[in-house]
């Protein structure tokens, strides 16, 4: 057995790296001031948002410029639903989030993947995307362009006690559990049957539809998945922020899971973690560089897209295996 490999058949030094991440989360109301505290429950909805996105970008291969409706989509449907009935447990607005993200994917799953595939699949989705962004900026009933503010964090009513999610830094643990929670049922799929099964597809999508695969239909499943998780981080999203706008469905905003895939490496399921994690470094560490500060992020995130292909995770692993491994064509000795 390699010293580097655990008695679980996983990698060591990965294994350290992602417990130190969890940790590092779990204890940032420790040590960080509120407003850090505040971006650090955001990044982790934006890695489960990433991670969510990866499950058709890195597996399929496909490219959807419209994730964000998804987004919107949970966030809306969860903040109204709260707002008209303030009495319901909060579970049941979060699961209506994400029961509003998966058939809202459903039907736009439909079109798309039955219409087109490749760069008319992206255009397509962009345009049901913008479509989504629309008529929430015309609706009256979420606030039009305004969108909804004063949206209050609930509680959560166990039977013999209660917790306030509005004390302290209750609803960020709440995020971090739910995250925790998404991103693992996220790796199962990603290493699951379905995984691999949508992997396989990628690299060979008509050798796979001649043994009898349904293609489309597992990349409807992907896409479905994809969009009701992206979903239920919407729907938390909206009580941390307290108020939502049209802007989380705009394209822009579907564009940032597809930075932080080919920042981090989307051939790999942490890549788009890593990704959002070194993108939301260069963000916080510039912020006070006024006119210099978009300069510096975009020219370095230009950098890692041009001179590492693979993403940061891609580019690790291809240096640690010329240096782990033996140099080929070298001379013998003897």
């Amino acid at each position: 057995m390699d010293n580097n490999t655990t008695s679980f058949g996983f990698k060591a030094t990965p294994l350290i790296a992602l417990a130190l991440c969890f940790a590092a989360f779990a204890t940032v109301p420790f040590w960080a001031e509120k407003g850090l505290v505040f971006l650090a429950g955001i990044l982790m909805l934006q890695i489960v948002f990433a991670l969510s996105f990866n499950l058709i970008f890195g597996l399929t291969g496909l490219v959807s410029f419209g994730q964000a409706a998804f987004f919107a989509a949970g966030a809306y449907a969860s903040a109204w639903l709260s707002s008209y009935a303030p009495d319901l447990p909060f579970v049941l607005t979060l699961a209506f989030g994400g029961l509003v993200g998966a058939l809202l994917s459903v039907l736009i799953g439909m079109v798309a993947l039955h219409r087109a595939s490749g760069i008319y699949f992206a255009i397509l989705t962009l345009a049901l995307g913008q479509l989504i962004y629309t008529l929430i900026g015309k609706s009256t009933a979420l606030g039009r362009e305004d969108g909804l503010i004063g949206i209050t964090r609930p509680n959560l009513n166990f039977g013999l006690f209660e917790i306030d999610l509005s004390r302290g830094d209750d609803y960020y643990y709440l995020i971090f559990v739910a995250s925790a929670g998404m991103i693992v049922s996220l790796w199962w799929v990603w290493h699951g049957t379905l995984g691999r099964t949508l992997s396989a597809i990628r690299q060979e999508p008509e050798r796979i539809r001649f043994l009898g695969v349904n293609v489309r239909r597992y990349r409807e499943y992907a896409f479905v998945i994809s969009g009701t998780v992206t979903a239920l981080a919407g729907a938390l999203l909206a009580p941390w922020s307290q108020i939502i706008t049209p802007m989380i469905a705009h394209w822009s905003y579907s564009a940032l899971p597809i930075l932080f895939c080919l920042l981090g490496g989307s051939t790999r399921f942490w890549g788009p973690a890593v990704g959002a994690i070194v993108f939301a470094g260069l963000e916080h560490s510039t912020r006070n560089m006024f006119g210099m500060a978009e300069l510096i992020v975009g020219g370095a995130l230009l950098f890692v897209v041009l001179a590492m292909p693979g993403g940061i995770l891609g580019t690790i692993a291809l240096l640690r295996q010329k240096i782990l491994s033996p140099a080929e064509g070298r001379p013998s000795d003897e």
